[in-house]
């Protein structure tokens, strides 16, 4: 029987145990040696400048702060050496700022040693398994892992334990108008409502529906209802109004075809709006058609 998959994959648990980020036998510089378990004191951590989290709820920061005033830190953070005495936060942040909150000298921490794009890496996936994340913070490090980080969604798929259906859902949340990706920031609407609301077209309809999730408290069912009975209205209104497909448009839509490698369908109406569609037929053809997109 085969064993279970770390949910870190390749990535975070991986550049950990590396040689390349542990070099216990020869660094030297500074009280403690790479490789090392010690408490450092927090004067000398400066904090992670590739950090993704945005925000930490302060009530939830106070109370670890309170627990460990009163039984210190059980899991270390992880930190890499800079230089002298000079250490910088790979993972922890939670832990570090509730310890500054609690006024604690020092912090027990591995010191690793791992160049800019590895803390990116680590920092990311790090704070991609925290529990208390919101859905648009998760998006984002989605995100920046695929373009700073430049591995693809198989990849990213492998290093979180997580599939890459799940994976190109999130990113969809950056596509959202910013009143409704603050909204899903703040916890006023869920993820679902935000996927829901992904698929209204108009940015003036997916913000009137928003205001009336908010001020109604609708459900996402209820959502789902609204933006399908605002779809059926705009394809009745284009079935009206659809003008014959220019015969440069024919051209366009035939060399899309080509490179997508399936029949690319352009719609257009007499004002010249409209819509490109691009059918496929398996998930793996849908996560081509992606990575040809966004190269």
């Amino acid at each position: 029987m085969k064993t279970k998959k770390s949910a870190l994959g390749r990535g975070l648990s991986a550049i950990l145990e590396s040689p390349e980020t542990d070099i216990t036998s020869n660094d030297i510089s500074g009280s403690f040696v790479v490789g090392a378990v010690a408490n450092i004191r927090l004067e000398k951590i400066e904090a992670n400048p590739f950090q993704p989290r945005n925000t930490i709820e302060e009530k939830s920061l106070n109370e670890l702060a309170v627990s460990i005033r009163e039984q210190g830190i059980i899991q270390p953070v992880t930190v890499r050496k800079l230089g002298f005495d000079k250490y910088q936060l790979i993972s922890g942040e939670r832990r570090y700022r509730a310890a500054r909150l609690a006024e604690l000298k020092d912090i027990p921490a591995f010191i690793r040693v791992a160049n800019d794009l590895q803390m990116l890496e680590m920092a990311l996936i790090e704070n991609i398994h925290r529990e208390d994340l919101n859905s648009l913070d998760i998006a984002i490090s989605y995100r920046r892992l695929l373009d700073e980080c430049k591995i693809t969604h198989e990849e990213l798929s492998e290093r979180i334990g997580k599939g890459r259906t799940t994976i190109v859902n999130y990113i969809r949340l950056l596509k959202l108008p910013p009143q409704i990706q603050i909204a899903l920031r703040d916890n006023r609407i869920s993820m679902g409502h935000a996927r829901a609301l992904i698929n209204v077209e108009n940015e003036e309809i997916q913000i009137e529906i928003l205001n009336k999730a908010i001020l109604n408290d609708l459900s996402v069912r209820e959502i789902e209802r609204l933006v399908k009975e605002n779809n059926n209205r705009k394809n009745d209104f284009q079935r009206k109004v659809t003008s014959v497909l220019p015969e440069k448009y024919k051209t366009i839509q035939n060399g899309l075809s080509t490179n997508f490698n399936t029949k690319v369908k352009i719609r257009r109406n007499n004002k010249g709006k409209g819509s490109i569609v691009i059918p496929f037929n398996t998930e793996k053809e849908f996560y081509r058609i992606i990575e040809i997109i966004e190269k």
